[in-house]
């Protein structure tokens, strides 16, 4: 088996990822059994450069390997904002209401009550010899100003889907995940560690 470290300290990215590889041999521990770790820098210019900077500072802090993600929301419209910022679009305390309340006064600014946009997730696996795998995958969509639903967290009930006409937060779990950046990066990654692993 082979100890891997995920690198966040939200125990429903940990579900998901202990879900999605499950078959493979392969036992997954949260950061925080590692006691109070600083925070890695994340100055990278895309999702995948600070999921990278992510995973090889906390291989390194841990001993073990790590596996780790960045993702967020680019808006045509806007030139790809919000972008690696999503999480702090509206300032670095910001939470999920004054993101949005963000998000929807820059559209407005633009004339505009949606553009195409997408999901992004990258998702990085650095083992302690320094091996990197990596993988980024999206999921497009429509952003919009008004909201439609309760699941989900962040900019999901604002990101329609057109090809099943719901947003992200009127989706079960399993339709979400069939469909979403982030399970098609995990399904990406769980592959490549299958090969990684043999």
């Amino acid at each position: 088996m082979k100890k891997i470290i995920v690198a966040t300290k939200n125990q429903g990215k940990i579900k998901e990822m202990i879900n999605a590889f499950k078959n493979l041999p392969v036992e997954l521990h949260s950061l925080s059994e590692f006691g109070p770790l600083p925070d890695a820098v994340e100055d990278g210019t895309t999702f995948e450069e600070n999921a990278i900077k992510k995973a090889k500072f906390y291989a390194q802090k841990t001993g073990y390997a790590c596996l780790a993600d960045d993702s967020g929301l680019t808006i045509d419209i806007l030139d790809g904002a919000p972008g690696i910022y999503s999480a702090r679009f509206a300032g670095y305390h910001a939470d999920d209401l004054a993101n949005n309340k963000k998000m929807i006064e820059e559209l407005q600014k633009k004339n505009v009550e949606q553009s195409t946009a997408q999901y992004v997730c990258s998702l990085v696996f650095v083992d302690t010899d320094g091996k990197t795998l990596t993988c980024t995958q999206k999921c497009e969509g429509i952003i919009r100003i008004f909201a439609q639903g309760n699941n989900g967290f962040g900019y999901d009930p604002y990101f329609f889907v057109p090809d099943l006409q719901k947003t992200m937060a009127e989706l079960t779990i399993e339709e979400k995940n069939n469909i979403s950046h982030r399970g098609k990066a995990l399904r990406e990654m769980e592959i490549q560690l299958g090969e990684y692993l043999k």
